[in-house]
């Protein structure tokens, strides 16, 4: 139970890997605030985790409106009296195709929403966790974030920010035993990756090739998940400002090696001579 007691909001909680990590939370001891913009998923969700034993509240909320969020955050620590770990896993993909073609308010909604709704529920819970001197964060990456995905502008440029706001905040707050990390999931079969098939020649012979690979094969979001256990936990310790992959990153031997890791530039994002 290396999550005992801690209560932690996941945000797009409802479906996919927020859920996925929701539910490995619960059967870890914690007690779960799952967040979304509409309370149909959200509340299967918390149905789940209660059904584990464990506390559950769902909350409506646009992650790209600070107001939203920052009322949600109030109500979760009213129920709950505090919050130990944000997940910010709410994301969208955006316009799918060449940047040229893309809707200009969609493609600048996608960001808002990952990496605007990133910052937004970051700061929401950061005065709360800073004056507890305690707090973990974990922040979902994805898909061109740190190599080139045409047809995806949007969410590509959106993910590949996620993970520099990642090194910035875990400097910032390192003073106040907070950490702050980033987690590439990998291919998974979610709502995201039938948007690909749907999105057709759009999206590019690639990225079509991967997403019937990922469907085949039913790709499970069950590696990121327990990366968010890992990093929501004691285990993971001092580490502070990274991208992990759930798929390729031998994370389990990381507190081993925890003092290596953080004296390197390992699992950043820095340009390569």
């Amino acid at each position: 139970m290396r999550l005992q007691d801690k209560v932690a909001l996941v945000t797009g909680g409802g479906r996919g890997i927020g859920r996925a990590i929701a539910l490995a939370y619960a059967k870890e001891g914690a007690d779960l605030v799952v967040l979304a913009p509409r309370s149909d998923d959200i509340r299967a969700t918390a149905e789940a985790v209660e059904a584990l034993g464990r506390r559950a509240l769902y909350l409506t909320a646009d992650v790209a409106c600070w107001d939203q969020v920052s009322g949600a955050v109030e109500d979760a620590l009213a129920a709950f009296g505090r919050i130990d770990v944000l997940v910010n896993n709410a994301g969208v993909h955006g316009p799918i195709g060449p940047l040229a073609a893309n809707d200009p308010a969609r493609w600048l909604e996608a960001v808002m929403v990952n990496l605007g709704g990133t910052f937004t529920c970051c700061k929401a819970v950061l005065t709360h966790m800073m004056s507890r001197r305690q707090g973990k964060i974990v922040n979902l990456s994805g898909g061109g974030a740190v190599s080139v995905r045409p047809n995806f502008s949007a969410y590509s440029s959106s993910k590949a920010a996620v993970v520099r706001l990642t090194e910035c905040l875990a400097e910032e707050v390192r003073p106040y035993n907070i950490q702050v990390n980033a987690i590439s999931p990998g291919g998974v079969h979610t709502y995201l990756t039938e948007e690909v098939l749907a999105a057709g020649e759009l999206a590019g012979e690639e990225a079509l090739l991967e997403a019937r690979r990922i469907i085949e094969t039913r790709a499970s979001p069950g590696r990121a998940a327990s990366l968010a256990v890992f990093l929501a936990s004691d285990a993971s310790g001092g580490l502070s400002g990274r991208l992990i992959s759930a798929l390729w990153d031998d994370w389990r031997t990381m507190p081993d090696r925890m003092d290596e890791i953080m004296a390197s530039d390992r699992y950043t994002v820095r340009r390569v001579a």
